[in-house]
Order: C-alpha cells, then structure tokens, then sequence
C-alpha cells in the first residue's frame, strides 16, 4: 500500500510551500501582538508570568491541534468543547464514586472516552455519509443534554489534588515549569512528527482531493475516521488540563469548539482542507490567546471575544481566498502565454 500511497503523499509535499506561504501571516499577527503586549505590560515576558501564559493557553493550543488534523482532511468537529465539558464533569463524579482511584487512571478513562466519542464521530460522517458538521453538532448537543440532565447545572463530586496537577502544579525540581507546558510541548512534537509521516502527508492529500486519493490506494474513511479520533483525544486531554486549572464547572468547554476552528482558520488552513500547517494552527490558537489577553489588560470587555472571532474568521477566510485564486491564476496565465 506504500507504493500507492507515495505518489499522493508526494504532491502533498509538493503543497507545502503554498501552505507555509498561507500560514504566514499568523506567525506575523502572532509577532506583532506578542511586541505590542510588551509594550503594554513590561513585566509579562518575566518568565513565571510568560510560562503561566503558555499554561492558561496550553488547552486551546491542544483543542487546535487536533481541530486540524479533521479540517485538513475536509472536516469539522463541533463537538471538542462539549467533550471538554463532559471531561470535567466526569472526572469530577469519577472521584466521588471511587475517592481512592489513581489519577493516572481517570486522565485513562477521559482520554479512551474521547477517543470513542471522535471515533463515533467518524463513523458516522463516513460509513453513514452524513456531513462531519451535521455530525458534530447532533454530538455537541447530545453530550450538552446529557451533562446538563446529570448534574442539572451543579457537577457534583470533586477533582483530587494529584489530577489537578497536570492543570497547575509544577514539575518537581523545576518549580518554574508548569506540567501543563510540558504535556503542551509533548503534544506539539508529536503533531508535528504525524504531519510529516507518510500518514500526516496522505491527510492532507485526502482533504484536497478524496476521490484522487482513492484510487491511489489511500483508505479515505479508515483515515478521516482516525482525524476524528485524534481530535477527540486531544479534546479529553484539554480537558484534563481545564479541569485542573479551573476546577469543576458545567460550562468548562462553552465555546471552545469555535475558538479552535477559528484559531486553525487564522493558521491559514483552508475550509475544505487540503492545505494548511498544524504549526500555523497551533500559533493561531496562541494569536488568538494573546489578542484575548490584551483587550483584558486594554480593559476591552471580555462580552466583545465572539465579535472579535467572528471577525478574524471573516477576514482568514477571505484573505486566504483570495491568495489562493492568484496563486491558480499564475499558473494559468503562464500557460496562456505559452
């Protein structure tokens, strides 16, 4: 199957120079926030505060990471806030019943459960071609429902000090790292390792061009099924890191679905999928972070962060439009003149 495989893991490799051009502006609003923000607290890049930062980030940054992974390969996942919600919760009603258990064994059983919810996710989308964004949202609101009912607006139980660790307790010997930075940092490698494998190229090639794909060899649902799950994964362990950091809440992933899929859309990654960078996509979700925290500390209010999501949206997805068309054009020209 390599053999097949190759010929479309080779023009998606092709592609990358016009996904690193798309995702150039991120890396460019991402450096002129971070300078503007120096200017606006002098003390923010004191490295407790720059790493505690990157620690109230590290979720978003995650959720991204596996956003990604579904829209590259022509998808979307409506569901990852509500997988971190019901996470929270869980984990809470987890202690409660079993005060005893091992930490390490409930980040476990959130991590398979969101493994399983992604993997319904693409089951449905694919063996029942029913459109991942229909799909997701039927999810979000079925794990919505089925939070609100259990704990009607009040989670019970409690999250033990060892599972909040992961959220904000720091490294031993380095009470200056968080353990939140160093499950960020492991994710991002490990994303970024995927994304250059034979396996991360055909992805992305899926997305361009699913029916190409196909008669390479490439098994297009065996793969968008596996996106799914990998967003589902990281969606379970932003929500061990929520929970730990902000404690037990029926409303810990409000939101959060959609500031994943506009951090990936600011990273350049096109709608259809088949173009983008997770690098880019995990530097929109620290843009977006970063532009959070300065409408805070400009006294902007917080009411105006779906305005501004909105917006970037808007203008992501128009911008790279419109790059894209020239980028066809040139071509096109070129042979015109031939």
């Amino acid at each position: 199957m390599s053999d097949t495989v190759a010929p479309e893991a080779r023009r998606a490799g092709l592609r990358l120079p016009a996904a690193l051009s798309a995702s150039t502006p991120v890396f460019v609003l991402l450096g002129v926030l971070l300078i503007v923000l120096a200017f606006v607290d002098i003390g923010f890049y004191e490295p407790d505060r720059l790493l505690a930062f990157i620690r109230r980030a590290a979720p978003l940054i995650i959720l991204a990471a596996g956003q990604y992974f579904v829209m590259v390969s022509g998808g979307f996942d409506l569901s990852v806030g509500s997988i971190v919600t019901v996470g929270v919760v869980v984990a809470a009603e987890l202690f409660n019943i079993v005060p005893d258990m091992p930490w390490p064994v409930a980040v476990l059983i959130l991590l398979v459960a969101g493994m399983v919810v992604g993997l319904l996710n693409g089951l449905v989308s694919t063996v029942l071609a029913v459109p991942s964004f229909i799909t997701t949202l039927g999810m979000m609101l079925i794990l919505q429902g089925a939070v609100f009912f259990w704990t009607q607006g009040a989670p019970r139980g409690y999250l033990s000090e060892g599972y909040r660790t992961l959220g904000r307790g720091m490294v031993p010997g380095l009470p200056w790292l968080p353990w939140a930075v160093v499950v960020l940092v492991v994710i991002a490698v490990a994303a970024v390792l995927f994304m250059r494998s034979d396996t991360g190229r055909t992805l992305v090639a899926t997305g361009d061009n699913d029916a190409a794909a196909a008669l390479s060899g490439v098994r297009v649902h065996r793969l968008r099924v596996s996106a799914f799950v990998l967003s589902g994964l990281a969606a379970a362990m932003a929500a061990v890191l929520v929970g730990g950091f902000t404690g037990i809440s029926a409303q810990a992933g409000n939101g959060m679905e959609f500031e994943a899929i506009t951090a990936v859309v600011l990273g350049g990654v096109a709608l259809g999928g088949g173009r983008g960078s997770v690098v880019a996509a995990m530097a929109g979700a620290l843009s977006l972070q970063t532009l959070f925290t300065l409408l805070t500390m400009l006294g902007v209010s917080g009411a105006l962060e779906s305005t501004v999501q909105g917006v970037i949206v808007i203008a992501a997805v128009a911008l790279g439009a419109v790059s894209w068309s020239r980028r066809r054009r040139v071509p096109n020209s070129t042979k015109e003149r031939r």
